[in-house]
């Protein structure tokens, strides 16, 4: 399950709105180990194209660095789809690296609602996971007996 505060969903529908046409992308990074995101990064879609996604080779090589500065990783890899369904394509499925990643997927489609959906992608193996909106991490749910984080 992916759990991810409001500020950062509002952050990434607001992104894939301003680059409707194209599509859209960008990191959420957080601590190493924590599978919280925290740090919204947009990225500029170095394809700048309404069917496809690509981060530039230089701005991710200096994103990986700064990252691993920071002690982070990348928990969200998001994008956007502007004429069809938040679903990945092949394309997404075949150029996903990252398995501890959730891959969320806005879509823009509609212009007055998105749709946002969080998969995971392992070796081309697309698996769907349930999204929990929050509006800070203090008391989202961590795990069976619903203990707030300290």
């Amino acid at each position: 399950m992916l759990t991810i505060r409001r500020d950062l969903v509002d952050a990434m529908v607001a992104h894939a709105r301003r680059d409707h046409p194209d599509e859209a992308c960008g990191v959420i990074a957080g601590p190493d180990g924590s599978d919280r995101p925290e740090r919204f990064i947009p990225m500029l879609n170095a394809a700048r194209s309404p069917t496809f996604y690509e981060f530039d080779s230089a701005d991710l090589l200096r994103l990986y660095r700064e990252m691993d500065a920071n002690d982070e990783v990348p928990v969200v890899i998001y994008h956007s789809h502007t004429a069809t369904e938040a679903y990945p394509s092949r394309t997404d499925a075949k150029i996903a690296a990252e398995p501890y990643a959730h891959y969320v997927l806005v879509s823009t489609r509609d212009p007055h609602e998105h749709e946002l959906r969080s998969f995971r992608i392992v070796e081309g193996v697309i698996t769907e996971e349930p999204v929990e909106v929050v509006e800070s991490y203090r008391f989202a749910h961590t795990g069976p007996d619903d203990v707030p984080e300290l």
